[in-house]
């Protein structure tokens, strides 16, 4: 499972939904879902000026989130459920295919976490607020020196007793396929010696496919994998760990994803 697998995937054409919903999520569900963010995360900020633990914020997104799966009329699966109990503080390392995907994870990961985020997300109203006070992690990529203060925070994070959950792709799949890993994950699951666990999110692309703003409802799947674990490895294995993640990831997203079965 060392071998990369590029040559198994072929790119998938975004789905287009029928009028009924895109017109639908424009008049309907947009504004429903702003007034749902702007409600929550103001919220959220009150919570914050006592809330130091970050736990009465996070039920705020966890029921800001559940809002949003509401509205996108689309069941979800949570397979292997029991896996997400093995570690107290793991690295959870989850493919990238939408904007949907954060909320998909808020709503139905049974457990207070942070997540590692691109430092550009904290300058967006209500969104950026919660992100600030609420404890999460910025990842700034503008310099070599910047990236790696951030990965120590978020090993700051880890050692302090929270889960961290992490797009290790650093962006959304434009073409519902598993993008390459960066070894950010990797690096502080081994330097926390901690395991990191893969997660395959199946379905959230075509909910709500790259550059598009309308809504195609559809069963979702998040299949939760076995914890890898990186006690006595060094950060000169980060790579290594990376690409097995990454493999394990698109292993599960080919053999359970509907247009393969």
């Amino acid at each position: 499972m060392n071998q990369p697998l590029e040559s198994e995937f072929q790119p998938m054409e975004a789905p287009r939904a029928p009028a009924f919903y895109r017109w639908l999520t424009y008049i309907f569900l947009i504004p429903l879902m702003m007034l749902s963010t702007a409600f929550f995360g103001s919220l959220s900020l009150i919570c914050g000026l006592w809330d130091k633990s970050g736990r009465q914020q996070h039920f705020i997104a966890h029921v800001w989130a559940r809002s949003f799966l509401i509205l996108s009329l689309s069941p979800i699966t949570l397979t292997n459920r029991e896996k997400l109990h093995l570690h107290e503080t793991a690295v959870y390392a989850v493919n990238h295919l939408s904007y949907y995907d954060t909320p998909v994870l808020f709503a139905k990961l049974p457990f207070q976490f942070r997540i590692l985020a691109k430092q550009g997300l904290w300058k967006i109203p209500f969104i950026g607020w919660y992100l600030h006070r609420s404890g999460q992690v910025p990842i700034d990529q503008s310099t070599s020196r910047n990236a790696v203060a951030s990965l120590n925070r978020g090993v700051q994070t880890l050692k302090s007793g929270l889960p961290l959950v992490i797009f290790p792709e650093g962006g959304r799949a434009p073409d519902g396929i598993p993008k390459p890993f960066v070894a950010g994950a990797a690096f502080m699951a081994i330097k926390a010696q901690v395991p990191i666990v893969p997660i395959t999110l199946i379905g959230t692309y075509e909910l709500l496919p790259i550059h598009t703003y309308h809504l195609y409802p559809r069963p979702i799947q998040i299949i939760v994998g076995d914890p890898i674990p990186t006690v006595g490895l060094t950060t000169r294995d980060a790579d290594a760990l990376t690409q097995q993640v990454r493999n394990i990831i698109t292993e599960t997203y080919l053999q359970n994803h509907p247009s393969n079965r």
